[in-house]
């Protein structure tokens, strides 16, 4: 065996078990995960804003759980039933664990102490960040100079748009509601991780997920959770449950582990940077909003460390 062979035997994508997540991938398929990947920002720049406007409404947390996985169980667990074998499911067990029930309780629970500006920083920033940490504890990978520019261009880019919000004087319970944030973006991180690691294919993880985070979750909820959801409006009702159960539970969790499965963990986290900068350029146009000086600074620079760490295709390797 040459020193070459030897070198690549010794990598992660050639040693035993082990999966790479900075794969060689083509233009094609870089260009379908970072499509995949710009559908996750479209649909969570939304669910900042729905379930902020839920918790500190008419809902409590748990009843934004509840809806997200009443809806999405009911669309998702028949084809879990029929395609998913009984031997893996301790496997979507563990993937329902945290790309569903610790990431949206967590976050939910942050909505109903914390502004969703602060989500913007502590899930959006944090989901990167975790995801090199982890990848850095797990492998043993070290971070290229690129993904490292990237994470600091993204975490400065969020803290110049979230400034005003980010430094103003905190609230009682705000700080808590910052560390929930984090550890939901720590949940997610770990979520897909495991993706990359298992390969469950978009529609297998989203279908896992919704059915087992329901089966497991909506009985504790009935029989011991608070909930105020029989006094919410139908039209409520609706908002949250079509975003929660349809776009953010299956329309957003399957568009990122199809991204995953596509560009890696660390190169799909990357894109969720974008979310808060998507979302003022969307209020500027909407609603009318204004966008400061700041913020414009802070959108330019982190669509370019998104941009950096999300998009680096390579030809993949001769046969």
């Amino acid at each position: 065996m040459t020193r070459a062979s030897q070198a690549a035997a010794q990598t992660p994508e050639h040693r035993p078990g082990a999966v790479a997540d900075d794969p060689a991938v083509s233009a094609a398929d870089a260009w379908k995960g970072v499509a995949a990947a710009a559908v996750v920002v479209l649909c969570w720049s939304g669910f900042n804003i729905v379930s902020r406007f839920g918790s500190t409404g008419a809902f409590t947390p748990f009843d934004m759980a509840a809806l997200r996985y009443a809806v999405s169980a009911t669309l998702a667990l028949p084809f879990f039933i029929r395609d998913i074998p009984v031997a893996q499911y301790p496997r979507y067990f563990t993937l329902a664990l945290f790309g569903g029930l610790g990431y949206a309780l967590f976050a939910y629970s942050g909505f109903a102490l914390a502004p969703s500006t602060h989500a913007g920083v502590f899930v959006n920033g944090g989901i990167p960040f975790w995801t090199a940490v982890l990848l850095a504890l797990t492998t043993g990978l070290q971070r290229s100079r690129k993904i490292v520019v990237s994470l600091l261009l993204t975490t400065a880019g969020l803290v110049l748009i979230c400034a005003e919000s980010l430094f103003a004087p905190l609230e009682p319970g705000q700080w808590l509601g910052d560390v929930l944030f984090l550890c939901a973006a720590a949940s997610w991180a770990i979520f897909g991780l495991l993706v990359r690691r298992w390969q469950p294919g978009a529609r297998n993880a989203v279908v896992g997920i919704a059915g087992i985070s329901a089966v497991i979750y909506l009985p504790i909820y009935v029989l011991w959770l608070p909930k105020t959801i029989q006094s919410a409006g139908w039209g409520d009702l609706a908002l949250q449950g079509i975003y929660q159960g349809i776009v953010a539970a299956l329309l957003a969790a399957g568009m990122y582990a199809y991204a995953t499965a596509r560009i890696g963990a660390s190169r799909a986290s990357m894109a969720l940077a974008l979310v808060p900068a998507v979302s003022a350029v969307g209020a500027y146009a909407l609603l009318d909003e204004p966008i400061s000086l700041l913020a414009g600074v802070g959108i330019v620079v982190v669509s370019a460390g998104a941009g950096l760490g999300a998009w680096a295709p390579r030809r993949k390797a001769a046969v």
